[in-house]
């Protein structure tokens, strides 16, 4: 079972969700896959911009645009869609 980033009822940090959602995305080679194609990264672009929030934002937008990985990627984390959501538009302020 995947690991929840709650530690207080208070929303994660935006950075923080999106880099657990990204391991979510990642599980699963045909979902990983699928996230590269669409984003038009590589593996070394991918890791190379772990830090930057546009990267950090394109995987809840990803997610946010195929509702059933959204939904199933917020149970696996133990947050609300709408959280994923917030977050990725907290990261592109």
């Amino acid at each position: 079972m995947p690991a929840t980033i709650r530690n207080s009822p208070e929303s994660p940090d935006p950075a923080t969700l999106a880099l657990a959602a990204l391991g979510w995305v990642l599980e699963d080679e045909d979902r990983a896959m699928r996230f590269l194609s669409l984003t038009g990264l590589d593996p070394d672009s991918l890791r190379a911009g772990l830090g930057e929030a546009a990267m950090q934002s394109s995987v809840l937008e990803f997610l946010a645009n195929h509702e059933p990985d959204l939904l199933r990627c917020a149970e696996a984390l133990a947050v609300t869609p709408e959280e994923l959501a917030g977050a990725a538009r907290e990261l592109v302020r």
